[in-house]
């Protein structure tokens, strides 16, 4: 894979860690990547324009209690997305 643009690798890689991780939440996915909140917010907030359908699954008392759950990947094949991780995860430098 030629160069990627981080913005795009960065929505990949968390659409990836999403579905690969167990219940991803924002800190969950903070642990996993070393990215502060707010980019993680800020990514998980662009992904519905790469056209995949990502949503907070509630579950439990408090606000926040659940985690994220893609039901609609769009035009992003997720089988290519598994195969080429670690290519998107070099052009992260993760």
């Amino acid at each position: 894979m030629d160069k990627l643009n981080s913005t795009f690798a960065r929505r990949l890689l968390i659409s990836h860690l999403v579905v690969t991780i167990d219940r991803p939440s924002v800190p969950a996915l903070m642990a996993e990547t070393g990215w502060p909140r707010r980019t993680i917010q800020d990514v998980i907030k662009a992904i519905p324009g790469m056209g995949v359908n990502i949503y907070f699954k509630q579950d439990g008392c408090r606000n926040n209690d659940g985690y994220y759950v893609i039901d609609h990947w769009g035009a992003i094949d997720p089988g290519w997305l598994n195969t080429n991780i670690h290519s998107v995860k070099a052009a992260l430098a993760y």
